[in-house]
């Protein structure tokens, strides 16, 4: 009789554990799936700001004697920073650095783009340039909607995956920690602003 308890006993516990172990699991595919779909939506963003770019390259390039050297230098970040692709189910913390680093390139490259078309009265003058500024604009802030989304569902999930007793089955199913966007270095700093 006392074989026949404990078995029951430890049927009970193995079907406790099956029980939490599935629904710890779906719970990691639900959430690593989300993580997926908002990586999506960063790169859509960044997609959308990529093709802006080139129609305003192609813009800029009708003011016949606009520096050459700044069309290349973002036409040579455009192309750096479309050509980092990051599975997103395996995605690591440096690669979403090398990612951060080129999008950054191309942003400071895109400034300096914009900054020398003001010596253009021309250029800004033309409908179809003023139209890409106010577009790339909205686009920038979309971007950094879509990091914040992003971020946001890189935590929930992350915190399943530590939180006990999800970290014991995120470890046997194979399941870990999503890295996250993180500020450039220097941004904390307010730019110098001079007058002189």
């Amino acid at each position: 009789m006392k074989s026949i308890g404990t078995l029951g006993i430890v049927i009970a516990v193995l079907a406790v554990l099956l029980i939490a172990g599935c629904g710890s699991y779906n719970g990691f595919v639900d959430g690593e799936e989300d993580v997926e779909l908002k990586w999506a939506d960063v790169q859509t963003e960044y997609q959308r700001r990529s093709d802006l770019i080139g129609n305003l390259v192609n813009t800029v390039k009708g003011a016949a004697d606009f520096e050459r050297s700044t069309l290349e230098a973002v036409t040579n970040a455009r192309a750096k920073a479309t050509s980092i692709n990051i599975d997103p189910s395996n995605m690591t913390a440096e690669q979403l650095k090398q990612f951060e680093a080129a999008q950054g390139q191309l942003s400071q490259g895109l400034g300096r783009l914009l900054a020398t078309a003001e010596n253009y009265p021309n250029l800004q003058a033309t409908q179809g340039f003023r139209d890409l500024q106010v577009q790339l604009e909205g686009t920038e802030n979309r971007i950094s909607t879509a990091r914040k989304r992003f971020n946001e569902q890189a935590t929930a999930f992350n915190k399943s995956v530590r939180r006990f007793p999800g970290t014991v089955f995120a470890s046997v199913f194979g399941f870990s920690e999503k890295p996250q966007f993180e500020a450039q270095a220097g941004t904390a700093n307010a730019p110098e602003v001079n007058f002189d």
